[in-house]
C-alpha cells in the first residue's frame, strides 16, 4: 500500500497558479512531497508585492518588508531553498528608534520577563506611562490576547497612556496590518503581538534584509524548482475549468494545461475572477475586499547615515512616513534612504508627486543629512493588501475537490504579512497531495 500511495504522489500533477510568496510556498512544498509542478506567474519576475524591480545596481524593491523572529515558516522555506537567513538578514532586538531619542527596546530572555524590562527600561516614558502599559499588557495576556472582534485597534487602546500609542501602538498597528488604528483590528493586532513578543526567545527580533527582496525567496526558489524538474511558465491565466482528468488552465498558448491539482495562489483579484463560474460564492466574497496601499519613497544623500538601520517617525497631515530605512547600514546601497508610507489611501489620493515632496520635507525637517537629500524615486502598491478591519469574514482556502487556493487573504488569524503567505502556500499544497 505504502508503495503504491508513493507511485500516486510522484505522478501527481499540481498546476501552482501565482508565483507570490504563497505560491512558491505551495510549489516548494509540493515538489518536496512528491508531484510534478507547473508555476505559472503573470508578472514577468517572481516574487508578487515582494520582489526587486530593475536589474543590478539599479535594483529596488517594490516595498521594505519586515520579518520578524516569530516567522518560522519562511525562514524555514528561505532555509529549504539554500538562503541562508543569518547571511541574508540583519537580525537585532526589537527596537524603536527615533530621530531624536530611543524608545522601546526588548533585551533577551524569557519573552514576558524581556518585556518587563524593557518597558520599566525606557525612559522616554515616564513612570506612569510604563506601569500603565505593563497593567494593560498584563490584562491582554489574561485573557489570552483576546477581544470583541467588533474592536478598532485605537478603541482597545484608548485608556493606555498617550505617550505609548504614539510611540508605539501607532506605527506597530500600521506596520504589521497596514491599517491605520482607528479602522484596524484589534482582534488580529493582539494575534500579531501575542507571537511577535511572547511566543518565544527571539521571537520579537527585527529581521531587515541585507539584500534585495528578489534575492530573499524568489530567485532562490525558482532555481530550487527547476533543478526538480519543476516548469515555471510567465502567463496569465485566462481561463480555469474542471476536466473528466482533473483542471484545465487555459494561457495564452494554443495548448491548455492540463493538471490533477491546482493551487489557486493569485491576488484576491485574479483569484474572485478565475472562479467567478466554478465557486461564484467565494468569488462574490473575494472580490469585495477594501485594499491599502503603501508608498516607498527612495531618497538619495551621499555620506548620510540615519541613527539606526531602521528608524520610525511620527505620522502627520504633512509627514507621511512612519518609518526610514538605511540601505547603507543594511549592506545594499550606501547614500541610499527607503521612506514607507503605510497605510496611504489618503496620499495615493493627493499624488505620488505630493506624497513624495511631503515625504522629503519630512526628513529634511527630522533628519540629519551629510549632503542635501534629493529624490531618487517613489514607488506605489495600490494593492499592497486588503484593509484589515474589524469583523472582516475572508473566505476560506478550500474550493473544490483538487482546487485549494492560497494567500494572505484567506481566513485566518494574521493580517496580510509574508508569514502569512507562505503558511497558506504550504496547507494549500499539502492539501491538494492529500
Amino acid at each position: 500500500m505504502a508503495a503504491s500511495a508513493g507511485s500516486a504522489a510522484l505522478a501527481r500533477h499540481v498546476a501552482v497558479i501565482g508565483g507570490g510568496w504563497a505560491g512558491l510556498a505551495a510549489a516548494v512544498e509540493a515538489s518536496d512531497l512528491g508531484a510534478r509542478v507547473t508555476l505559472i506567474e503573470m508578472a514577468p519576475r517572481l516574487g508578487g508585492r515582494a520582489r526587486s524591480l530593475g536589474d543590478g545596481a539599479d535594483a529596488l524593491d517594490n516595498g521594505q518588508h519586515i520579518l520578524i523572529g516569530a516567522y518560522t515558516h519562511s525562514l524555514g522555506l528561505m532555509r529549504r531553498v539554500g538562503v541562508d537567513p543569518s547571511q541574508a538578514l540583519l537580525r537585532t532586538r526589537l527596537r524603536l528608534r527615533y530621530p531624536d531619542r530611543e524608545t522601546l527596546t526588548l533585551p533577551g530572555g524569557p519573552p514576558w520577563l524581556a518585556f518587563t524590562r524593557g518597558v520599566l527600561a525606557c525612559s522616554a516614558w515616564s513612570w506612569a506611562d510604563r506601569l500603565g502599559f505593563l497593567m494593560h499588557s498584563s490584562r491582554w495576556m489574561a485573557t489570552g490576547f483576546r477581544c470583541d472582534p467588533s474592536l478598532s485597534v485605537a478603541a482597545l487602546t484608548a485608556a493606555l497612556p498617550r505617550r505609548v500609542r504614539e510611540d508605539l501602538i501607532d506605527p506597530l498597528c500600521v506596520a504589521a496590518l497596514n491599517t491605520p488604528a482607528a479602522q484596524a483590528s484589534a482582534q488580529v493586532f493582539l494575534r500579531v503581538l501575542k507571537d511577535a513578543l511572547f511566543s518565544g526567545p527571539g521571537s520579537a527580533d527585527l529581521l531587515l534584509p541585507s539584500q534585495g527582496l528578489s534575492a530573499l525567496l524568489p530567485e532562490p526558489a525558482r532555481a530550487y524548482l527547476l533543478a526538480r524538474g519543476a516548469d515555471v511558465h510567465h502567463a496569465r491565466v485566462q481561463a480555469l475549468r474542471r476536466s473528466p482528468s482533473g483542471w484545465t488552465l487555459q494561457t495564452g498558448s494554443d495548448t491548455p494545461l492540463t493538471a490533477d491539482a491546482v493551487v489557486l495562489a493569485t491576488s484576491s483579484v485574479e483569484a474572485a475572477r478565475l472562479t467567478q463560474t466554478l465557486c461564484p460564492d467565494w468569488s462574490a466574497r473575494t472580490a469585495a475586499f477594501e485594499f491599502q496601499p503603501i508608498i516607498t519613497v527612495y531618497i538619495e544623500s551621499p555620506g548620510s547615515h540615519l541613527p539606526a538601520p531602521m528608524v520610525a517617525l511620527h505620522e502627520s497631515s504633512d509627514e507621511p512616513a512612519q518609518f526610514a530605512f538605511d540601505l547603507g547600514q543594511l549592506a545594499q546601497r550606501p547614500g541610499l534612504f527607503s521612506f514607507v508610507i503605510s497605510g496611504a489611501a489618503p496620499w495615493v489620493d493627493r499624488g505620488l508627486d505630493a506624497a513624495a515632496e511631503a515625504t522629503l520635507a519630512q526628513a529634511r525637517r527630522v533628519l540629519t543629512w551629510h549632503s542635501p537629500p534629493r529624490l531618487h524615486r517613489v514607488l506605489s502598491e495600490k494593492r499592497a493588501t486588503f484593509a484589515c478591519t474589524p469583523g472582516l469574514q475572508r473566505p476560506p482556502a478550500a474550493l473544490l475537490p483538487g482546487l485549494v487556493a492560497a494567500g494572505d487573504y484567506l481566513d485566518g488569524p494574521y493580517p496580510a504579512t509574508l508569514e502569512g503567505a507562505v503558511m497558506s502556500g504550504l496547507a494549500a499544497a499539502r492539501s491538494v497531495m492529500r
